[in-house]
C-alpha cells in the first residue's frame, strides 16, 4: 500500500466517521433504529470497498479477452490495464500469451515460453543479434510448426528465441504482416485477415 493509497483509506474512514456521528446525534432519541442504520451502511461501505478491490477480477471475468466477429474476418483485441495488446495464440498445439509488439521485427520467444513448446534451448544456437531498449541480446532461429489464432492456422512460422531475460513473448510485425490490416480503434487493436 503506497502513501497515496493510504491517504485515501484515511480521507474515507474520516469520511465516515463523520456522517455516522452526524447520524448518530441526529436519531439519539431512538439507538436502536441508529444503530441499525449504521450498521446497513457500514455493510454497504464494506461492499463498495469489496467490489472496488475485486474490479480487475470482476472485469477480466465479464469482457473476454479477444474476441472474433467471424462474420467480418475482425479479430478485436481490448487494451489491457497496463496499456498493451495480448493475444493468446496456439503455437504446435500449446497456448502462448504474447505482447503485441509492432516496433519487434520478429516472433520472439521467452526462454519459458520455448521450453513449454519442447525446444530444448540450451542446445540451440544463439548466432542472431538483436537490439533492445535493454541494449543488445543474442537470438536462437526456430519454426514454428502451427500458429493459430481463432479459425486462422499459420505454418512454419519463422521465430526467435531470445537467450536474455524477456517477461512475455513478443509479437513482432513479420506476423502482423500477414494480416491485410491492423488498426488501433476505441483502445481496441483491430486485426483483418
Amino acid at each position: 500500500m503506497n502513501s497515496d493509497d493510504l491517504g485515501s483509506l484515511i480521507y474515507l474512514i474520516l469520511l465516515l466517521v463523520a456522517v455516522g456521528s452526524w447520524v448518530f446525534v441526529q436519531n439519539r432519541q431512538s439507538l436502536g433504529k441508529t444503530a441499525q442504520q449504521l450498521a446497513i451502511w457500514g455493510l454497504i461501505f464494506l461492499g463498495v470497498i469489496a467490489a472496488y478491490g475485486l474490479w480487475d477480477d470482476i472485469r477480466h471475468s465479464v469482457m473476454p479477452q479477444q474476441a472474433v466477429l467471424s462474420d467480418t474476418g475482425q479479430i478485436t483485441v481490448p487494451r489491457a490495464r497496463d496499456g498493451h495488446y495480448y493475444l493468446r495464440l496456439e503455437v504446435n498445439g500449446t497456448p502462448i500469451t504474447f505482447l503485441v509488439d509492432t516496433g519487434a521485427s520478429e516472433i520472439v520467444l521467452t526462454q519459458n515460453d520455448a521450453k513449454r513448446l519442447g525446444i530444448d534451448t540450451a542446445s540451440l544456437n544463439y548466432f542472431g543479434r538483436a537490439m533492445t531498449a535493454n541494449g543488445e541480446v543474442r537470438t536462437a532461429h526456430v519454426k514454428l510448426e502451427t500458429v493459430t489464432l481463432d479459425s486462422i492456422v499459420d505454418q512454419n512460422v519463422a521465430a526467435w528465441v531470445n537467450e536474455g531475460t524477456l517477461d512475455d513473448s513478443l509479437l513482432g510485425m513479420s506476423y502482423l504482416q500477414r494480416f491485410a490490416s491492423f488498426e488501433i480503434h476505441n483502445s481496441e487493436l483491430i486485426l483483418t485477415r
